[in-house]
């Protein structure tokens, strides 16, 4: 590790997503001239929230308890289980307020170029899940993954894995664009897809 502390920071902030080295050292730059009213309290928040945010052992979503609050909603449908890639997309689906039942975060799709496959994602953790349910002919499993290719193979896949549980296996149907990434979609489009999922 470099002793200067700018020369550290701007490494850290180099490596968030969509960050490079000339856009990092903007930010840290921004973040001195503002020490008091933005550094300081932003430092405060990415102590607290990683003190206080947990995983929730259920689904594996962000909150400040666990089980999370979603998971712990009694007037949520349980027969259902969205099956989302990040918690970003629970959000997502969250925004519409279309979707009443529960969810199952992966943290990721399958990506061989990556190296990401099925023990990457937890999906063992999803069908112990699934296999611990009973009334499972009532049970739904949404798979809400981005329409690109790695997000389709991850749905061929979980459904492959599904089959034999007898369990009823949708997926998101109109509204969702070839290629598009579910955070990024707007609500009424979010909306349309679980209501006409196939």
């Amino acid at each position: 590790m470099n002793d200067n502390p700018l020369d550290h920071l701007i490494k850290l902030l180099g490596s968030l997503p969509g960050l490079g080295n000339r856009s990092a050292r903007r930010i840290a730059l921004h973040l001195l001239s503002k020490r008091g009213s933005l550094m300081v309290p932003l430092a405060d928040a990415l102590k607290d929230t990683a003190e206080n945010i947990k995983n929730c052992n259920i689904c594996n979503t962000l909150d400040l308890s666990d089980p999370c609050n979603i998971c712990r909603d009694p007037k949520r449908d349980k027969r259902q289980i969205c099956v989302v890639a990040q918690v970003s997309d629970v959000w997502a689906i969250e925004r519409t307020g279309a979707f009443k039942g529960t969810y199952h975060v992966l943290g990721g799709v399958l990506c061989a170029l990556d190296g990401i496959g099925p023990e990457d994602l937890g999906l063992g953790k999803l069908k112990l899940r699934l296999e611990e349910t009973e009334n499972r002919e009532e049970q739904e499993v949404i798979l809400a993954l981005s329409a690109t290719v790695d997000g389709q193979s991850t749905a061929h896949y979980i459904a492959d894995m599904l089959m034999p549980l007898g369990i009823k296996v949708s997926k998101l149907a109109h509204g969702m664009p070839v290629g598009g990434e579910l955070d990024y979609l707007d609500d009424g489009t979010i909306t349309t897809a679980l209501r006409s999922r196939a």
